[in-house]
C-alpha cells in the first residue's frame, strides 16, 4: 500500500465523518415535521402533493397498514416500469428506435423488479437497450422512489424504538413524500449540475457516428446521463446509463467526479446513523452505530486495497514489476481505469458494496481473489456496513437486536436496547430476515451451479429443432466464462448481489437468459420484501412497548464494548452462514494463487 492510497482513504473517511452529524440532524428535522431551511420553497409543494393524492399528513398507520401501503406502491411501480419498457417503441425521446425486441418479457420483468427493489441490477447494456424516455420516466424515477421506500422503513423502525406504548409507526405516504422532496431531490439537483460542470453528459441527441483514424465507423452513445448519475449514487441505486457504469468516461470522467460519487453513496447512510440518535433522544446510540459501521468499512477497504496493491505473485516469475514506483502503480491494474488507479478503485469497490449501491468504476471479476472476496462478503453481511439508503440502518438495527439478545443469554439478563425490552417477536423477525436472504443466496447459487436444460430435440422429420432464446440447451453454468473456483464465485456473486439488493456484477457471466433473469428477479424480491416486512413487524412491536429505566443490570449500548459486540455479531453471523460457499470460491482461489501457502490469506500484505 502506498502513502498516497492511504491518504485517499483517510481523507474520504474524514469527510464522511464531518458530514454525518449535519446530514443526520437535517433528516431528523425533516421527518419529525419541523421547519428546515428549505421549507419556504418545498412546504407548499408538499402540501399540494397531499391534497392531490388525498393523504392526511396527520393520520398515522399501524405497521400492517404501513406494510400494505408499501407493497401496493411497489406493485404499481413494478407494473409501470415493466410496461414502459415493453412499449418504448411507441414512446417519445427514442432517437435510436429501440423497441420491444430490445427488451423481451423476461428481461423487462427482471429490470422492473430490479429498479423497484432498489437493486438496479442490469442484465443488459443500457446504451443499446433502453430509450431516453424509459431511462428517465421509469429508471430514474424509480431511483428516487425505491430509495425513498428504504429510508421510510428505516425511519419507521426508529420510531418503534423512540415511541412508548403506541400502535402506529408513522405514515408511509408522508415519509415517502418528505424523503423525496426534502432529501433526495435537492441534493440530486446540486449533484447533477456539478457533474455536468465536470463533463458528465446531459442531452437528448441521437448517437453520434464518427469515422475513426483507421477508417472504421464508431458509434458514440450519449443522452441524459448526469440526472441519472446523481440519484443513482445518492439513493444507493447503482444502475448505470452505460454498460460500463461508473468506469465510463461519460458517467465518471475525472478523479474529482469519482470522489464526489463515493461521497454521495455514503452521505445518507452515514447521516441516518446520527438521525437515529437524534430521534431516540440519545445521540450516543447513533455514534455507536456509526462507529461499528466505520470499523467494518475501514477493515474491508484496507484488506481490499492491500490485496490489489500486492497483485498476483505469480507475475513476478515473468520479470513483471509489481511494486509501486514513481513511473507505474504496480499491483493489480487489470480491470481498473488508469485515471483512478488501485487505491480509488479499491475504495470505490468497498464503498459501493458496503452500501447497496452497486455502481462500479472497475471490474470486480478482475480483482485478486482476496480483493474480490471483500465486496462479496460486504454484501453477504446484509448490506449493513453503512448500507443502502435506509436499508443499512434498519439492517444494522436488526443486528443490534440480535447482539443484545446474545449478550442477555451470556449474562442471564433480559435483553434491552434503547430502553425497550427485546422479546421473542423482535428476535424472530430479525432471524426471519437474515435466514430468508441466506436461503436465497445459497440455494439459487447451488441450483445454478448444477442445473442443466435439455436439448430441444428433433421435429417430425427427424431434423434438430433450432435452438431459441427461450430453450437454450446445456447447463446454466455454461454461461459462466470461467470454470473452477472463479466460475463459482461469479455465480455466487450474482445471487448475492441480487438478494442483497446491491446490483453490482462480478462479471464473466452472461445473465441475460431466461433462467438468470427470472431467478435473480426472484432473489431480489426475497431480499427486499422478506427483509422489509419483518422490519416493520418489529417496529410495530417495539412501538407498543414502554421504555424501561436504566438499572445496574442494563447492558450499556453506548460505548466501545457494544461497538465490539455489534461488529462481532455481524461478522460471526456472516462467517457462519457463508464460509462454506466462500471456501469453494475466492478463498481456495487465493490459496492456489499463492501456491498453496497455508497462511496466504493472513499474510497478503507482506
Amino acid at each position: 500500500m502506498t502513502p498516497n492510497g492511504i491518504l485517499q482513504i483517510i481523507v474520504y473517511f474524514a469527510i464522511i465523518l464531518m458530514l454525518a452529524k449535519p446530514m443526520g440532524v437535517y433528516m431528523a428535522t425533516a421527518f419529525e415535521g419541523r421547519r428546515t431551511f428549505l421549507h419556504p420553497i418545498l412546504r407548499p409543494l408538499e402540501v399540494l402533493t397531499y391534497k392531490l393524492t388525498g393523504v392526511d399528513e396527520t393520520a398515522e398507520q399501524r405497521w400492517t397498514q404501513y406494510a400494505f401501503a408499501l407493497i401496493a406502491f411497489s406493485a404499481f411501480s413494478f407494473l409501470f416500469v415493466y410496461f414502459l419498457q415493453r412499449l418504448q417503441g411507441l414512446l417519445p425521446f427514442n432517437p435510436q428506435g429501440f423497441g420491444a425486441t430490445n427488451v423481451p418479457p423476461d428481461l423487462a420483468f427482471n429490470t422492473a423488479v430490479s429498479f423497484v427493489t432498489n437493486t438496479n441490477w442490469q442484465a443488459y447494456s443500457g446504451e443499446s437497450t433502453l430509450s431516453y424516455f424509459v431511462d428517465m420516466a421509469a429508471l430514474t424515477v424509480q431511483n428516487f422512489a425505491s430509495a425513498a421506500v428504504g429510508i421510510a422503513v428505516a425511519i419507521a423502525l426508529v420510531r418503534g424504538f423512540a415511541r412508548q406504548q403506541g400502535n402506529t409507526i408513522g405514515n408511509f405516504w408522508v415519509d415517502l413524500t418528505r424523503t423525496i422532496l426534502y432529501i433526495l431531490l435537492p441534493i440530486s439537483i446540486v449533484a447533477a449540475l456539478f457533474f455536468c460542470s465536470q463533463g458528465v453528459l446531459q442531452n437528448f441527441h441521437a448517437y453520434t457516428h464518427v469515422t475513426a483514424l483507421e477508417g472504421a465507423t464508431q458509434i458514440i452513445p450519449q443522452g441524459p446521463v448526469a440526472s441519472q448519475e446523481a440519484i443513482k449514487m445518492l439513493g444507493t441505486n447503482g444502475g448505470g446509463f452505460f454498460g460500463a457504469n461508473s468506469a465510463h468516461p461519460f458517467e465518471n470522467p475525472t478523479p474529482l467526479t469519482n470522489f464526489a460519487q463515493i461521497i454521495l453513496i455514503f452521505l445518507i447512510p452515514a447521516g441516518l446513523t446520527y438521525t437515529f440518535g437524534v430521534m431516540v433522544r440519545d445521540r450516543r446510540q447513533g455514534w455507536v452505530v456509526f462507529s461499528a459501521c466505520s470499523v467494518m468499512f475501514l477493515a474491508g477497504v484496507l484488506v481490499c486495497y492491500g490485496a490489489e496493491q500486492k497483485g498476483n505473485p505469480k507475475l513476478a516469475k515473468f520479470g513483471i514489476e509489481t511494486a509501486a514506483t514513481p513511473g507505474q502503480p504496480g499491483g493489480n491494474m487489470e480491470g481498473k481505469e488508469t485515471r483512478f488507479g488501485i487505491a480509488a478503485s479499491a475504495l470505490f469497490a468497498t464503498v459501493t458494496t458496503d452500501a447497496s449501491c452497486g455502481a462500479v468504476n472497475g471490474m470486480h471479476d478482475s480483482f485478486t481473489p482476496l480483493g474480490g472476496l471483500v465486496p462479496l462478503f460486504n454484501i453477504q453481511t446484509g448490506e449493513v456496513i453503512f448500507g443502502g439508503a435506509g436499508a443499512g440502518l434498519y439492517g444494522i438495527l436488526l443486528y443490534a437486536i440480535l447482539a443484545v439478545f446474545i449478550a442477555g443469554l451470556m449474562v442471564g439478563r433480559t435483553p434491552e436496547y434503547i430502553g425497550k425490552k427485546i422479546g421473542q417477536k423482535e428476535v424472530k423477525m430479525a432471524m426471519i430476515a437474515l435466514l430468508a436472504t441466506a436461503f436465497s443466496i445459497l440455494v439459487f447459487s447451488a441450483i445454478s451451479s448444477i442445473v442443466s436444460f435439455p436439448s430441444p430435440g428433433k421435429d417430425a422429420t427427424g431434423q434438430p429443432v433450432a435452438q431459441s432464446y427461450w430453450n437454450p440447451p446445456g447447463p446454466a453454468a455454461a454461461n459462466v466464462a470461467n470454470s473452477g473456483a472463479h466460475g463459482f464465485s461469479e455465480i455466487l456473486y450474482a445471487y448475492t448481489s441480487g438478494t442483497g439488493n446491491n446490483g453490482s456484477a462480478f462479471g464473466g457471466i452472461n445473465v441475460n437468459t431466461p433462467w438468470y433473469n427470472l431467478t435473480i428477479a426472484l432473489a431480489m424480491l426475497i431480499g427486499r420484501f422478506l427483509f422489509l416486512i419483518p422490519v416493520l413487524a418489529a417496529a410495530g412491536s417495539l412501538a407498543g412497548k414502554k421504555r424501561t429505566p436504566i438499572s445496574a443490570g442494563t447492558l450499556p449500548t453506548h460505548g466501545p464494548m457494544f461497538v465490539g459486540l455489534l461488529v462481532g455479531t455481524v461478522l460471526l453471523v456472516g462467517a457462519l452462514t457463508f464460509f462454506p460457499a466462500l471456501a469453494l470460491g475466492p478463498i481456495v482461489e487465493q490459496f492456489l494463487m499463492n501456491q498453496g501457502k497455508l497462511f496466504s490469506l493472513l499474510l497478503f500484505p507482506l
